[in-house]
Parts: C-alpha cells; structure tokens; sequence
C-alpha cells in the first residue's frame, strides 16, 4: 500500500464516524422531517395522508406561531444588545491589571457551564421567592410583583437569566481578543493626543472586529434557538406570550402531538434561521475585509 493510499485510509477513518453520526442524527431526521411536512399525522395512527401544501397554508393564518415568531425576534434583539455591551465591559474592566482579576473571570464564567434548565429552575425559584422578601422588606414596588405571571415582566425575567448566564462566555472572548491588540499601537495613539473613547474607536475596536464578529453570530443563533431557559423560567407563561419559536414547535409537535404541523413549522424556522445567518456572515465579513 503506497503512502498515498495509506494517508486516504487514514483520512477516511477520522471522518467517516463524524459523517455517520451526522447522517443518521441530523440529515436523515432533517429530510424526514421535510417530507413529514407535506403530510397528516397526529404520529399515533398508521394512516399517513398526502396533503401538500396544507401545512404551510395553515400556517400562515397561525396566530401563536407568528406571536411566537415576534417573541423571538425581540428576545434576540435584547439578547444580542446586552450580552455584547456587558461581555465587552466585563472584558475591559477585567484586561487592567486589577487584584484578582482571574477570580472575577473565573466568577463570571462558572454560570456558563451550569444547565440552562437548572439555571431557569434556581431562578424561577429567585424570582418567586426571594424577589417578593425583598419587597415585603424595603417596600419597593418592583419586587412586590409576580414577575413570571406579567407578560412584560416575564418577558425581560427570561432576558435578565440569558444574560446573567451566558455574559461570562462572550467576556472571555473579547478579552482573548483584547489581550490580541498590540500595546505598542494603543500606547502610540495616546502619545499622539487620542483620548481613551478615540482610541477605543480607532484601535481597538477595528482590531477586535473578529470578536465581535463571533460574538454577535453566537448571540443572535443562539437567541434564534432558545429553548431550556423559556422552558424552565416560564413554560411559555403566562397564557403563551413567552413562548419562543423553538419551545412553540416543541409544544405543537409532543404536547399536542401535531408532528406534520409541527415539521412545517420547522421547516419555515429553519429557512429563517439560515436566512439571517447567511446575511449576517456577509455583512459581517465585508466589514471585516473593509477594515
């Protein structure tokens, strides 16, 4: 056996359990559920019917799928704002030469590496609890309320844990990307009279545009595909006005045991997710060639 040959065999054995595994848990459940998409079945009987487009027309009167549809879009919009500013702060605070700075990190990160469902729970249990505590003790109206049973409330709850549990993991990326800038650059642009803000935007920023770049692409899917945390915190609560687009198919396909209905609307969340992807990554990376 040539060297040639040998190196193939050994190529074709690192690869082909990635491409099986991704066959038989992604694409062949994801064609599947194309094809379902196009069917009638409530997934219990053994008459499957044929009914084309009757899916995605029905759909499209759907008034809790598009409620859920603008639930999400908010909710990556909140998500996406507030992880990026906090993370950059959290990693600009931390990148001086401040005591117990690898404490802090270490601090802000742990809750990233925590289940999102047991998360929800710990705060469900917070927010119910110990939030009504504070308000009979000091008085404040805020904290008086049930903020799980107030649509508004409830709402920015599932943004306040998103955050608080994921901050720590875009933190450590843009302070891998702040550690990357060269000192000698920022030190130059202070002797040339720039202030911090101008350097922050002229130095800085340019050269953590990769960062930023990961970090809102990591933000908005995963705001797209929520799931535990709404799961957990509210349960779609109250009367289904957090009920994200991910936990909304969940519920339609093994709640109500809609499985056809159900794959249309992961088919169309689907198109959705790769739509924003696509046109995020190429916007992105044209400024990133710009710059």
């Amino acid at each position: 056996m040539t060297n040639i040959a040998r190196g193939r065999w050994i190529y074709a054995a690192f690869v082909a359990p990635a491409i099986i595994f991704f066959t038989l848990i992604i694409l062949i459940p994801f064609l599947r559920a194309i094809i379902f998409s196009f069917q009638d079945w409530d997934g219990i009987s053994s008459n499957i019917a044929w009914i084309g487009w009757g899916n995605y027309e029905r759909l499209l009167h759907d008034e809790s799928f598009w409620n859920s549809f603008k639930f999400t879009v908010k909710y990556v919009l909140a998500t996406t704002i507030f992880l990026n500013v906090f993370g950059l702060m959290l990693a600009l605070g931390l990148n001086r030469a401040i005591k117990g700075r690898n404490l802090l990190r270490t601090v802000f990160f742990l809750p990233y590496v925590m289940g999102s469902v047991i998360v929800g729970f710990i705060w469900q249990f917070i927010i119910t609890n110990l939030f009504n505590e504070i308000g009979v003790s000091t008085g404040w109206a805020l904290f008086q309320k049930n903020w799980l049973s107030l649509p508004d409330y409830a709402f920015w709850s599932i943004v306040m844990v998103a955050v608080w549990q994921s901050v720590g993991y875009f933190m450590i990326i843009y302070l891998s990307a702040l550690q990357g800038v060269s000192k000698d650059l920022v030190e130059a642009s202070e002797i040339d009279g720039a202030g911090y803000w101008s350097r922050m935007r002229n130095v800085v920023f340019p050269l953590i545009r990769p960062a930023i770049t990961i970090n809102l692409f990591l933000a908005i899917a995963n705001g797209f595909k929520g799931f535990d945390l709404n799961y957990s915190l509210t349960g779609g609560g109250p009367f289904g006005t957090t009920q994200s687009l991910a936990y909304h198919i969940y519920t339609e396909g093994f709640g109500r045991n809609l499985f056809t209905y159900a794959s249309a609307k992961a088919v169309i969340f689907f198109l959705i997710l790769a739509t924003v992807t696509i046109v995020q990554s190429a916007v992105l990376k044209r400024r990133e060639v710009e710059l």
